[in-house]
């Protein structure tokens, strides 16, 4: 199957987000005004430099996407400031001996000091082949930082050359994948993304009877998040819709499912914009994100939101 509609997220920086997180911060007490309800919160974080505070209800818990890491103060008070309570950090290769070390230890330890969960984010297709070079060269000096609580993967096999030509042996060979990655933790969690139409791809569960690849997946992982990627929260084919069958497993199989949400700029056609949250205020998407809440609250694996991703989420107004 050939994702459609498109839920591909960009590997790259949305341009440079330094000046636009930076510019996020400034107005830090209007996106508090838009934050989870304080009235039902149990936590309260404050900023590193003590620039912002938020409070956070376990019922709208929320994760973040960072891919850039270069402006770490301001990534943390962006965070804070949208109630933050997981990030998922881009960590290159090689990361002990990498010149992006110190930005992300930076952001890692001010995260931390202000109650925010990191992870280490990675992830290429390409893993699928080389399941080895991603063990020795990414996940072990991931670990070997001591900077991150879990690791999170965004592998989208589906985006290999071979998926359309030989679809099982790719999907056996990202499972092989997690199957090595899990082995390698130690007690470091794996989550996985996932689209939320892998419950249509087959997979083979263990023992050879038939089973989807999103379910093989959970059973390989501490979690998922779904990219569940709507700006309407109800009705056919909005996120409570296309996150349905990702959820459901997860109460079957006793794992937590996180969905996704998408800010960033994906393109002008229909179906690109019903995907992101791109162009609209915070407030206007607050509003579908409490939708969002309500209606997955019903389900026992529903492990709050993510926000797709830090540099989409600083370029949005109040």
């Amino acid at each position: 199957m050939v994702p459609s509609p498109r839920t591909r997220r960009p590997r790259r920086a949305i341009g440079r987000v330094a000046g636009s997180l930076l510019v996020a911060v400034g107005v830090a007490a209007a996106a508090l005004a838009i934050a989870p309800d304080a009235a039902a919160a149990s936590k309260t974080r404050t900023t590193p430099s003590g620039s912002a505070t938020v409070t956070a209800t376990p019922a709208d818990t929320r994760a973040m996407w960072v891919w850039d890491t270069s402006s770490p103060a301001a990534t943390v008070d962006l965070a804070v400031s949208a109630g933050i309570d997981q990030l998922f950090v881009a960590v290159p290769p090689n990361l002990t001996t990498s010149s992006q070390l110190s930005a992300i230890k930076t952001l890692a330890d001010r995260a931390k000091a202000a109650g925010i969960r990191v992870d280490a984010l990675g992830g290429d297709p390409g893993w699928v082949d080389n399941p080895s070079w991603v063990v020795t060269y990414w996940l072990k000096p991931a670990r070997n930082s001591g900077l991150f609580t879990g690791i999170h993967v965004d592998v989208e096999p589906y985006s290999t050359p071979a998926w359309t030509t030989d679809q099982p042996a790719v999907v056996s060979k990202y499972l092989t994948l997690l199957d090595k990655l899990k082995a390698n933790a130690g007690t470091s969690p794996i989550e996985a993304d996932i689209p939320f139409w892998f419950n249509t791809v087959p997979a083979t569960a263990s023992g050879g009877a038939s089973s989807s690849l999103d379910r093989e997946i959970m059973k390989r992982t501490a979690g998922v998040t779904v990219m569940s990627y709507r700006n309407t929260a109800t009705g056919p084919d909005g996120t409570l819709d296309i996150a349905t069958a990702a959820l459901t497993a997860g109460v079957a199989l006793g794992k937590p499912v996180r969905l996704g949400q998408e800010t960033t700029y994906l393109g002008d056609t229909a179906v690109d914009r019903k995907q992101t949250f791109y162009g609209w205020t915070r407030t206007d998407m607050e509003t579908q994100l409490a939708q969002v809440n309500a209606g997955a609250a019903g389900y026992s694996s529903y492990a709050g939101l993510a926000i797709h991703s830090a540099a989409g989420y600083a370029a949005m107004t109040p």
